[in-house]
């Protein structure tokens, strides 16, 4: 069995972020990795009771918790290293027991990395904002014009093998963490694949789409993200 571990970036997910890691399935996952990124509140406490290993990142930043958790875990030995990483936010939005179903294209060979699409799933009404479903639309509808590939989301739930995510050298560190993940594996021609995931209506409130001005900074940098890659 492939070595598999979860990072979950987390900013003030006090009240999610245990039933994120509880819901994880036992004995599937070998390390859950919680990369606390600047919180004001008790997230790292309680991740640390519900058993998780908990990272700090003290600059604020989607991105910049990712590559904190990137780092840990490719700095293991060899004989612990992950081979799959699981990406999943620490809202309690997505449903981590789905996390077997995301992977078993990589495992039966068929990809590389997989997108959890919440437009291919179940989604709970109400679970994402306007500007999310229209931005959504707009960002994989530039990346099919743009590089020939057929997203359906951008979603947060993904997984991707260690080496293939190390060889995509990602650098975004806040709003554009998703898009370029998925636009440099675009252009490096990674094999890749979409799994329907059901998605509910989050714990507390969103730091990007829950604003106007996030909602606005994150629709420029995703954009920007796609055109920079490319070129």
């Amino acid at each position: 069995m492939p070595i598999i571990n979860v990072i979950i970036p987390a900013y003030n997910e006090e009240k999610s972020i245990a039933k994120v890691v509880q819901d994880i399935p036992e004995g599937f996952v070998d390390e859950v990795i919680v990369v606390n990124n600047n919180s004001t509140d008790e997230t790292a406490a309680v991740a640390k009771a519900a058993r998780a290993t908990v990272l700090h990142e003290p600059n604020p930043g989607y991105g910049n918790a990712c590559l904190k958790g990137i780092a840990y875990a490719a700095a293991k030995p060899q004989s612990i290293r992950p081979d799959i990483i699981v990406f999943v936010d620490g809202d309690y939005s997505d449903y981590p027991e789905e996390i077997t179903k995301l992977v078993q294209p990589i495992l039966e060979g068929q990809a590389d990395m997989v997108i959890g699409s919440r437009a291919l799933g179940n989604r709970e009404a109400g679970a994402m904002m306007p500007q999310q479903i229209f931005g959504n639309w707009l960002a994989t509808t530039l990346l099919r014009w743009l590089y020939g590939v057929k997203y359906t989301d951008l979603g947060p739930f993904r997984a991707i093998k260690l080496q293939t995510l190390l060889d995509l050298n990602m650098r975004d560190r806040n709003y554009g963490w998703t898009v370029e993940m998925q636009a440099r594996a675009a252009k490096q021609k990674v094999r890749y694949t979409e799994v329907p995931v059901t998605y509910r209506k989050r714990i507390g409130y969103s730091k990007v789409s829950g604003t106007v001005k996030g909602s606005v900074m994150a629709g420029y940098k995703i954009i920007l993200t796609i055109f920079k890659v490319l070129f």
